[in-house]
């Protein structure tokens, strides 16, 4: 990573702690140094939050966590680790924050999309005022899963639009042939996104992997390159800690 690709990083990294802090009222249970871990039962909504957070987001937020934050908790909504995005290696959206959340079923989250205007009208304001973009995708959890996140090793998130069912299942299974070859594990794959208008983030496909290091992961890069862009329409790809 050259010098300013790192600062810009280190940027990036400082506004997601920034918002943890504030997110948690200065308790982090999940150290930036420690290893991040989520378990999610049947039934259970996991989200995925990507967004970019203005230099006003802590002086706005407390009233966020007052009003709408208070309202999702009401909804069954659990906060969970956060992860910044400390790089993004393909495809042109560079959020600075990746979050996975929970909340304990569909209805409950449904809800909360639904009757939030009501219970906080300038909540679309709100969230504008403190982020530059913020994007969703969430996941009725089908089966019990748990996954983590190890500090010393590189944490992968990648997004795929499909063009083609025959044609994306066959990059799909070259990708997790390559990532398994250069020493990747893949911790958790989601499929059927669902989100919001205003918000809408519906990849076909996203894929969460780490590699023991950048020198794996970055040999695993060069050769999905050489797979070429049959079977997508679009991809992002972004290393999170």
């Amino acid at each position: 990573m050259n010098l300013k690709l790192k600062i810009f990083s280190m940027k990036q990294t400082k506004l997601a702690l920034v918002f943890a802090v504030i997110f948690f009222g200065g308790m982090l249970s999940n150290a930036q140094s420690k290893t991040k871990k989520w378990d999610f039962k049947k039934g259970e909504v996991l989200d995925i939050l990507l967004f970019n957070g203005k230099p006003e987001l802590p002086k706005l937020f407390p009233k966020y966590k007052e009003t709408a934050f208070a309202f999702a908790l009401e909804k069954g909504y659990q906060p969970q680790p956060f992860l910044a995005v400390a790089e993004t290696t393909q495809g042109g959206y560079q959020p600075d924050t990746f979050i996975i959340a929970k909340w304990t079923d569909l209805e409950g989250r449904t809800a909360f999309t639904n009757e939030i205007v009501g219970k906080v009208p300038d909540f679309h304001q709100q969230r504008r005022a403190m982020w530059s973009s913020f994007s969703l995708a969430y996941y009725e959890v089908e089966r019990d899963i748990s996954f983590e996140a190890d500090p010393n090793k590189v944490l992968v998130a990648t997004a795929y639009w499909k063009d083609g069912a025959s044609e994306f299942g066959n990059f799909k299974k070259e990708w997790l042939k390559k990532a398994k070859s250069t020493g990747g594990k893949v911790i958790i794959e989601l499929t059927g996104a669902m989100s919001t208008v205003g918000y809408m983030y519906k990849p076909d496909y996203m894929v969460i992997a780490e590699w023991n290091d950048r020198t794996s992961f970055d040999t695993f890069a060069r050769e999905s390159a050489k797979m070429g862009e049959k079977g997508i329409q679009n991809v992002h790809q972004f290393i999170i800690e």
